[in-house]
């Protein structure tokens, strides 16, 4: 499937700068049309993963591990801890700060957003090899890599 507009110069097709960003916009729709079902958002899925793979955090390391900015950790942590996928509780070292734990319900809802997000892949990248989809993802870790330090 071609989605570059019609006409699009060879110019254009040769800026990676500009194909990331159309291949993020097609990406983006893949999640959301994913997750949509479920009440969840990517926020939702970067905490419940990184609390499943880190266990326990505070909020503000959770935060900084999912690279989520401050004020959307709190909003998508409220709706977690409503749903129930969370348990947030006063640090007893530092009671100004909270500690995130994943709860049984959380576990069981990250396991159905990973087989939609792996859904979503499938669309992304239709008629990838697992091979092709493999080095696709290396290729991405290593743009992300050697920008680490820029933000």
């Amino acid at each position: 499937m071609d989605t570059a507009p019609q006409g699009a110069s060879g110019r254009m097709r040769a800026l990676p700068t500009r194909l990331i960003g159309q291949v993020a916009l097609i990406a983006n729709r893949c999640t959301e049309k994913a997750l949509e079902p479920t009440g969840s958002r990517r926020y939702h899925y970067a905490l419940l993963a990184t609390l499943d793979e880190h266990g326990p955090l505070s909020q503000a390391e959770a935060g900084r591990r999912t690279g989520i900015d401050r004020s959307d950790v709190v909003s998508a942590v409220n709706d977690l801890a409503d749903r129930g996928f969370l348990t947030r509780t006063p640090d007893p070292a530092d009671r100004r700060r909270n500690t995130l734990t994943l709860t049984r319900a959380g576990r069981t809802h990250l396991a159905d957003l990973d087989e939609r997000l792996e859904a979503a892949q499938r669309d992304l990248l239709p008629g990838f090899t697992a091979a092709e989809r493999a080095n696709f993802v290396l290729t991405l870790n290593r743009v992300l890599e050697s920008h680490a330090g820029d933000s």
